[in-house]
This record gives C-alpha cells, sequence and structure tokens, in this order.
C-alpha cells in the first residue's frame, strides 16, 4: 500500500523509489504483486505518466485512510507524540463551501504542513463511508444514522430581487403574489419548481412557474443582480448582495424554518489525529464566519 500511495503520489514507479528508498525494481516488483493478489489491475503505466483505473482510485483511498489508522494505533499504543500528518477529504455545498469552508480549509494546511486536503464542492448528497470522505459540511435537518455532528450554525431560505426590479415591477406582500412576477428557479437539488414558505401550521409549500430556470445558485443570483426577476435562495448565498443594497429581501413575514448547518464524520473507535486537528480547527472557526440566520429581520 505504501508503495503504491507514493507512486501515485510522485507520478512515477521512479518517485516512489526515492520517497521510500527502495530500489525501482522492488518497487514494482510489490505494486505488481499487489494487483496479482487483487486480480485487478490498479495502474495503467505510460511513458510519462501513472493513471489510476477506477478500481485502483477506491483502493488508494481505502489505503490512505488505512495507512493513516495504522499509525494512530502505533502512536496510541507507544505513548508517543506525532504531528497529525495525512490525506483530508472533505465535502461541503458549492457556494458555502467556496464562501466559508476553502478559506477555512486553506489556513488549516498553513497550520499543519503535513496534511494534505481534498475539498469536495457538490450540492448532492456524498455518502462519507462509500465514497472515503472524512468530513462533510451539512446544510438541513440531519437523518438519524451513526454519523457525529457539531452545529456551527443556521441559515434560511430567503426571497430577493434587485431595487430596480422592485421598482418596475413592485413589491409582492404575499407568495400568492409572486403569480404576477418573473421568477428565477434555482433547480439544483430542489428541481420541483417549490418554494417553501411560513413556519408552523402557515407552512406551505408554493408552486412557481420560472420565468428563468438554472441549475447553480449562482447563476439565478446573477440573474437577480441583473433585474431579472425575483429568486429563492440561502441567506448565506446572498448575503454580501444583501449587505451591499445589491439585492433586496422581500415577504420576510412568510419566510420558512431554519436550516441547521453541521459538520459531520463518521463515529470512529480511534479518530485519526488529522481530523481531530481539523474538527478542532475548523469548528469554532466555521461558527464565527457562517452568520448565524435568524430570519425575520432578527
Amino acid at each position: 500500500m505504501a508503495a503504491l500511495i507514493a507512486a501515485v503520489d510522485g507520478g512515477s514507479l521512479s518517485a516512489a523509489s526515492r520517497a521510500l528508498g527502495m530500489p525501482l525494481p522492488t518497487v514494482s516488483r510489490k505494486i505488481s504483486e499487489l494487483e496479482a493478489h487483487l486480480r485487478t489491475q490498479l495502474l495503467v503505466r505510460t511513458s510519462r505518466k501513472l493513471v489510476l483505473t477506477e478500481a485502483g482510485l477506491a483502493y488508494v483511498a481505502a489505503s490512505r485512510r488505512i495507512l493513516d489508522e495504522i499509525e494512530d494505533a502505533e502512536r496510541t499504543a507507544s505513548g508517543e507524540y506525532r504531528a497529525p500528518r495525512g490525506h483530508l477529504t472533505i465535502t461541503a455545498p458549492v457556494v458555502f463551501g467556496r464562501l466559508h469552508v476553502e478559506p477555512v480549509v486553506l489556513d488549516f494546511l498553513k497550520a499543519y504542513p503535513d496534511i494534505d486536503a481534498r475539498l469536495v464542492l457538490a450540492d448532492q448528497f456524498v455518502n462519507l463511508v462509500d465514497q472515503q470522505v472524512d468530513v462533510a459540511i451539512r446544510i438541513g435537518v440531519l437523518p438519524d444514522s451513526s454519523m457525529i455532528a457539531t452545529r456551527i450554525g443556521q441559515v434560511g431560505w430567503v426571497t430577493c430581487a434587485s431595487p430596480h426590479y422592485l421598482e418596475m415591477r413592485g413589491t409582492p406582500e404575499t407568495p400568492a403574489a409572486l403569480d404576477q412576477h418573473d421568477c428565477i428557479m434555482f433547480e439544483g437539488v430542489y428541481s420541483n419548481n417549490l418554494w417553501n414558505f411560513g413556519r408552523g401550521k402557515k407552512a406551505t409549500v408554493l408552486p412557481v412557474r420560472p420565468r428563468f430556470a438554472v441549475n447553480t445558485a449562482d447563476a439565478a443570483i446573477a440573474a437577480a443582480l441583473a433585474s431579472a426577476g425575483i429568486t429563492h435562495v440561502l441567506s448565506y448565498q446572498v448575503a454580501g448582495a444583501i449587505a451591499s443594497g445589491a439585492l433586496r429581501l422581500i415577504l420576510r413575514p412568510h419566510e420558512p424554518e431554519l436550516l441547521p448547518v453541521h459538520i459531520v464524520y463518521a463515529a470512529q473507535t480511534l479518530m485519526p489525529l488529522k481530523l481531530r486537528a481539523f474538527l478542532d480547527f475548523a469548528a469554532p472557526r466555521l461558527k464565527a464566519s457562517v452568520p448565524d440566520f435568524g430570519g425575520r429581520g432578527h
């Protein structure tokens, strides 16, 4: 496993040989023996680089985790302190990750030079165990599971438009009045043309006929900034535009229930030192950077 990872990280068998202080033929033989044992090809060797097969991608991800766990177990058994090291994979929603998570990860890498990180920005659900992800940022009510979660704030769905659009078309006072307006639909994960309004017994789901539909929040917000209509997005996605006055919140008395934001990770008998370091580093910084959206003007 160590030889395979060294070859992948170095980009060649000769790089692995240098990194491990091992003769090149030995590195090549070990990887060949590993492939024979697994009865599958892990690497495609070309004249210029190594390319992982689909099986190789999954095996390398698992190998990194296993070797990290072995190192943590040895550290615990010997009582010897070692600096956190290894590879960390983090996932977050696209806009939230770009605005709030990426800056924290980059600062974390500066503080921990022996850790490498991969940040996966995706608005769809990512299974931490199946996809070998160490930690996730999740928005919304969490399902019951064996995952461990730390709350870092809350956000809410908001409805907004540019001042210019509202001057031209007027400001709707109720969700039903949106039927008389041009609506910009952010489909994303929620491609059902439904907008949520109200709380408790007054909660309702409103079907919306979009004049313009896009599959990313950034594109929906850009269209709203261009005065193309009214959009319905999460509060953190438009926080900057609202603060600058480029967009204006409307229908505030009708905002739906707030959504919690959590850091989520799998329960483990022995938590890797790299994960503990990231949680201790990231949680307070994310709590400070994420506006705790109170909704309804509060």
